[in-house]
């Protein structure tokens, strides 16, 4: 081997073994592991190319092969983007990326998810030293806006950089999808399933499986089941956050969320009117058949503004009448977190697939609906 072809295949063995570092730091964004520690860079050649006079340059071709979980994998433009950033901001000379996609083999996705759940055996957000803030948030009755208020706080916490994950727990009653604007099944992963991602939340409901037309009659285990397949069977990572949709009621569902998760911390929605408070209060009472903390009350649709005026259409002081009979009820302090507006917006951006409290680019809007949120969130956070 002559001196210049040494020289030439050190700089390429270490162009190569500085990408291999580089690329350790992009993350699989579905499972939040490196994609080297998950074997999926299968190998880096980088190639130097020839300058005008046939000599060397510090130019180079470098092709990296790489292979994802499952054939068409819904992120796989995101990962590849993020390997050809790697490569092209390496600062010591100019890299030109070649990336090549293909697959990983049955055998080696089947190890790679053992090893996964080998790592988060069962529910993960009861371990010890689970860094998670669940928040369930319950309804003593339907149609007070319980599902809007879940969307809008979860995308409200990713917006404010929080690694949020949310569960339709109405399993009866679904509606994030649609509010979300979903129509896709999440990812299968070798009997691990993937959530879906939307507007920065990751987000899991039964509707993803059944289609919105088709009614669910569970009860008893079959119910409690579905809530542990949420929490084992899918790959959450090891968000900040997670926010749970409960049915309306005290029913099972809500009776399992308190046995399944008992660190979970109940956030009870109402809306202004004696029919809706009184009925909220049930649900709050809750924490005194079970091993859960009643964080607070939200109160919705509160006032619609009308030419500068404020309309009490459902009347006032249900939110503060259930802060206060729960307080007394629970002997801790059971405070009113908000009082958010009626909104027209709430209705008709939901209906479009985007919560209300964001603009079309996905940001938090300026609102104030969305800063209502964004305090909310702030609160329940502190």
């Amino acid at each position: 081997m002559t001196e210049v072809h040494a020289g030439e295949e050190a700089a390429s063995q270490s162009i190569e073994q500085h990408l291999y570092q580089r690329l350790s730091k992009v993350i699989d964004p579905e499972l939040g592991r490196s994609i080297t520690d998950m074997g999926m860079i299968v190998s880096i050649e980088a190639v130097p190319r020839a300058g005008a006079s046939g000599d060397a340059t510090d130019a180079y071709d470098v092709v990296v092969q790489v292979e994802l979980t499952v054939e068409g994998c819904p992120l796989s433009e995101t990962i590849t983007n993020q390997i050809k950033g790697a490569v092209f901001s390496y600062p010591d000379a100019k890299l030109t990326p070649h990336i090549e996609v293909s697959s990983m083999s049955k055998e080696k996705l089947s190890n790679l998810v053992e090893g996964l759940k080998e790592a988060r055996r069962a529910n993960p957000f009861t371990k010890k030293g689970v860094k998670t803030r669940i928040f369930a948030i319950a309804s003593g009755k339907g149609g007070v806006g319980k599902s809007s208020v879940t969307a809008n706080l979860a995308v409200t916490f990713a917006s404010m950089g929080y690694d949020t994950a949310a569960i339709d727990a109405d399993i009866y009653g679904f509606s994030l999808p649609s509010i979300f604007g979903v129509h896709t099944q999440p990812t299968n992963l070798n009997g691990m399933l993937m959530p879906v991602t939307a507007w920065g939340v990751k987000l899991m409901s039964i509707g993803m499986f059944t289609g919105a037309d088709r009614a669910i009659l569970w009860r008893g285990p079959r119910l409690q089941r579905s809530l542990e397949q949420f929490l084992s069977d899918v790959w959450w990572g090891d968000p900040d956050v997670l926010l749970l949709d409960l049915a309306p009621g005290t029913g099972d569902m809500a009776i399992s969320i308190a046995q399944t998760l008992p660190n979970a911390e109940l956030v009870v929605v109402t809306t202004p009117q004696p029919s809706a408070s009184d009925v909220a209060v049930r649900s709050g009472l809750v924490a005194l058949q079970v091993p859960m903390t009643v964080r607070g009350v939200v109160e919705n649709m509160s006032w619609f503004d009308h030419q500068g005026e404020r309309l009490r259409i459902f009347g006032e002081g249900g939110g503060e009448r259930v802060s206060q009979r729960l307080t007394n009820a629970l002997h801790y302090d059971v405070p009113l977190l908000s009082q958010l507006p009626l909104q027209t917006d709430m209705r008709t951006t939901a209906e479009s697939g985007r919560p209300a409290v964001l603009n079309e680019d996905g940001a938090l809007d300026s609102s104030e609906l969305a800063q209502s949120f964004k305090k909310l969130a702030t609160t329940l956070m502190s």
